[in-house]
Parts: structure tokens; sequence; C-alpha cells
């Protein structure tokens, strides 16, 4: 009778499942593991680092390679040197989580698959792209014919590419460059580190990775793409269809972007929906201007600067008058967002490869910080710039706060001469959303008693809640509070200090199938 109603976990143990990984991701079956996953180079790093704890970092699609790889790692390395495996990542496995390494005190770390090479701030990293097969004549063909053919001479020609094809950029840039010799168009690239060291101190305003080494010093550059393209220059991204093509479309929308694909072997034109990935994030600004309570959702802790985008996130949203709240909830998903009710629009601080998130299957907006500065401006415009770098809107925001500063004084003189203020007179005024097509009167948190128009004979929005102490308070500042104060069903009544308090008793114990204090099966 007890295996009828419960179960001896053999069939979770032996059920077999299927995962739907990324096919690119994987290591061709005609590949050496040594040389797709440079085993002699990790193994060297290694041991010239002298590092006593490792470790090997690897994303889900690549999971199944983690004891291979361990075992020739161990074999290569000193004694004395041990390695662990991550097997999940806190947040997206192409971020370095130095938070699970901490876990196992470790001193390095060993990034495997694709990486978003945002500078980290407390362990070196090693990282290993694997190799994905391309041929160079055939990509130095194609993108070469994309630049004759163009309508207008190109003056420059951004290349950039997904890290797999890191081992082959110095051959094709080289391959490139001679093509193109004749020409008058220049041929940029912006170098991949395969070792990063921690810079905690380093300067806000240093946006680009600190790379230790590189597959080829010779034609490769550090700095930032942004920097390297002009206006009228031609992107062409070498590689499949994923976040990186993405951020450049947003991040490059005034510039042509052709993606030539390893795999098919096809030039394509993608700067062609540009506008309409811009006119999606758009609308979602608009909805974050809705809102009058954020949450900040942790999306990263392994990017150096994450700590000083949060503090900017506050600071920006205290001086709006916004009420906010800081969460760390690891992946995402619609499930986990959907318990914070109160929360009007969530705000994704996030390396540049994980911080665009399709909102359509979460019941709230999710922006990027950079568009919550957007949705924050009086009038809502939108130059067409977009920044996804937390150091790039830092160092923005350190500029725009020395220049307010130095003209903070002469403006404030002029308004106490004027007799009035624009803050103080516009703090009432209605807006016009332009997602419901009505005025709505936005909410005010954090402002002083005296200014937040609540009266001592009750306010509608203020809720009233009455403490152990059996003291009344007032939190018209708190949102969950209000959001409390709104539902009709509130949860038990406590009923603190009108019931008599229970005796103590002994509980069960054991486990559900069986308690000890339960009588023995009998065989009928």
């Amino acid at each position: 009778m007890t295996a009828t109603f419960s179960a001896s976990g053999e069939e979770a143990i032996k059920h077999s499942i299927d995962l739907n990984s990324c096919p690119s991701a994987q290591r061709p079956k005609c590949s050496d593991i040594l040389e797709f996953f440079e085993i002699e180079r990790t193994a060297k790093e290694i041991r010239d680092g002298g590092y006593k704890r490792i470790a090997l970092q690897f994303p889900d699609e690549l999971l199944h390679e983690s004891v291979p790889i361990y075992r020739l790692l161990k074999q290569r390395v000193d004694e004395g040197q041990e390695m662990y495996v991550l097997a999940d990542t806190s947040y997206g496995s192409c971020c370095v989580d130095e938070v699970a390494a901490q876990h196992v005190d470790a001193d390095a770390m060993v990034h495997y698959g694709h990486a978003c090479l945002s500078q980290t701030s407390r362990l070196p990293v090693i990282y290993v792209f694997g190799r994905k097969p391309i041929d160079v004549d055939s990509c130095a063909k194609q993108v070469v014919d994309v630049i004759v053919s163009n309508d207008e001479s190109v003056s420059s020609v951004l290349i950039r590419h997904d890290v797999a094809y890191s081992y082959r950029a110095g051959e094709i840039i080289k391959e490139l460059r001679d093509r193109t010799a004749a020409t008058a168009t220049r041929i940029v690239y912006h170098g991949v580190p395969t070792q990063m060291e921690p810079s905690p101190a380093r300067s806000k305003s240093d946006s680009s990775p600190t790379p230790e080494k590189h597959e080829d010093n010779d034609t490769l550059r550090t700095e930032s793409s942004a920097d390297l393209v002009e206006d009228d220059g031609v992107i062409i991204y070498i590689g499949d269809e994923s976040l990186t093509l993405t951020n450049i479309l947003m991040t490059h929308s005034s510039n042509k972007v052709y993606s030539y694909n390893p795999a098919t072997n096809i030039v394509r034109l993608e700067s062609g929906r540009t506008n309409k990935l811009l006119m999606r994030r758009f609308a979602a600004v608009q909805k974050a201007r809705d809102a009058d309570v954020f949450g900040i959702l942790v999306g990263t802790l392994g990017v150096a600067s994450y700590l000083s985008v949060i503090t900017y996130l506050r600071n920006l949203l205290s001086r709006a008058t916004k009420k906010s709240y800081t969460i760390s909830v690891g992946k995402l998903n619609p499930a986990k967002l959907a318990n914070f009710m109160e929360i009007e629009c969530f705000v994704l601080a996030a390396c540049p490869e994980n911080s665009l998130i399709e909102s359509k299957d979460f019941f709230k907006p999710i922006i990027t910080p950079h568009e919550l500065k957007v949705a924050l401006l009086p009038e809502g415009t939108w130059l067409g710039r977009y920044i996804l770098n937390f150091d790039h809107l830092i160092a923005e925001n350190e500029c725009q706060s020395s220049e307010f500063s130095a003209n903070q004084t002469t403006t404030m003189k002029e308004a106490v001469k004027d007799g009035t203020e624009d803050a103080d007179a516009d703090s009432d005024r209605p807006s016009f959303s332009l997602i419901t097509g009505k005025y709505r009167q936005a909410r005010q948190f954090g402002v002083e008693e005296d200014k937040a128009d609540v009266s001592d004979s009750g306010d509608a929005s203020a809720v009233v809640i009455r403490n152990q102490e059996t003291s009344v308070a007032k939190l018209s500042d708190s949102a969950a509070a209000l959001f409390l104060q709104s539902r009709t069903y509130r949860g038990l009544d406590a009923r603190v200090g009108k019931d008599t308090p229970s005796v103590l008793e002994h509980g069960r114990s054991g486990i559900a199938r069986g308690y000890t204090d339960e009588l023995p099966p009998t065989d009928t």
C-alpha cells in the first residue's frame, strides 16, 4: 500500500530530457577537444599565474564537456592547483559569475563559451571562446564585395565578430586590408581579449575592457567601437544572429550594418530592421513615463561598475520624486516579477548582452538605465543615441553633473529674483500619457511633509496602520503599503494581542510517507 501512494524516485533519476541548445555553440564532432577548447593554452595560463583554486564556468550548452575538460586540465596543471566546475550561473552565462566562484574561494576563473567581455572587479579571468569553423578566403571575398557594391564611397569599415572566431581574426583582417589597399577604405578592428585582470580602481570614464593578451597584437586595437567608426561608416558583423548583433544595431542606428554568416556563407543587410527595434524600445519608454514606482533589477554581479549604476539609478529616481526598490532575483522570468504587484516598471541593470528584454511575456515593462534617463526627461524626447554600456552612461552623467554644478548658482539666483521656481510650479501639473491618451496626475514620493500636501485630517492616499505598540503611523510615502491599502483582500487577520497564545506541543517527526508515530502498514 505504501508504494501505491509514494514512489521511490527511481523514475525521476532515470528520466532523460532533451536540451534545446544552440547548434552553433556545440563543438563539431570532427574537432579535437584539445584544440577547440585550447587546453594547452589554458593550462599554461593557470601554471604561469600560480593560481591555487580555479573555477571553470560553463554555459548550459557546454556543460556536457565539463568533465573531459576538467580531466585534461588536471593532468597538465601543477600539483596543489584545485579546479571546480560551476554548473549553474547566477545571471547570464555570458557574464563572469564571480559570486559563484567566491563560494569555492577561487582566486581565478576560466570562462568557456560566449562572453560579453565586461570588466571584472574581483578575479582574473581566462577566456576560452571555442573555435567555430570559418573560411577566411570566402569571408574576405564577401566583405570586399559589400564594400565595392555600396552605392556611396565607404570611408571606414568596422569589423565586429562573434568571439568564437577570434582565433582567425588576425588572418581575416590582414586579408581584408590587402584586398582594399588600393581603395580609400579604412579597415578598423576592435580587439578581443583572451585574458582580463580585475580593475576595481579603474577610471569610470574608461569603458573599454583591459585586455592582457590577444590572439594577434599586431592587428588589434582596444578602443571603444563607438569611437572607431564614423557616421558614414559601415559595420560588418561576422557571425549568426545573436544579442551582440542586436546591440550593434541599437547603438549604431545611423550606420549601415551587414552580417556575414560563416555557416551559410551569406551576407545580409541588417540595419533595415533598426527602426523597428527602436520603436519597440520607445514604446517601453512611454510606459515608463507613466510609472511612479520602479523596481531596480540587479541583473549582474560580475560587471565592475554595477554598484555605481545602481546608485546612479536610485539618485535619478529620487530626484524625480519616484519610488524605487532594489531587487535581486537572479535569472528573470515572468513568475518571479509577478510577485511585485506594486511595481509599475522595472529597470534592468545588466551587461550589454542581457540588457534588452522583450517585455511582452512580462506583466510590467522592463527598460534599460539609458531608457529610464530618457523617460524622466520633461519632454521625453529621444535624440537617437542609445547607450547600453554602464561606464559610458556614468561618464556622461558625470560630465552633465559638472556642467550643471557650474550653472546651478546662476540659475538659482535668477529663480529667487523672479520669486518662483520651476520645480514648485510644475509639481502638481498633470502630464499627458501617450499610452492611455489621457492626462494623469503623478504621485510624488520622498518629498517633505509640507510639500506632500498630506493633512492631519486624513488623506485618501495615506495609509494608517497600527503597530504592535498600538501607535498610529501614516505611510503616505510607502508604495507597497499604498498598494496593500487598495486591495480588497489583505491576508488573514493577525489579531495581535487579542487571542491567548496556544500551548506549544511536540509535533510529528519523520517524512511524509511514514511518520514515526504512525502504525506500520499491515499485510492485508
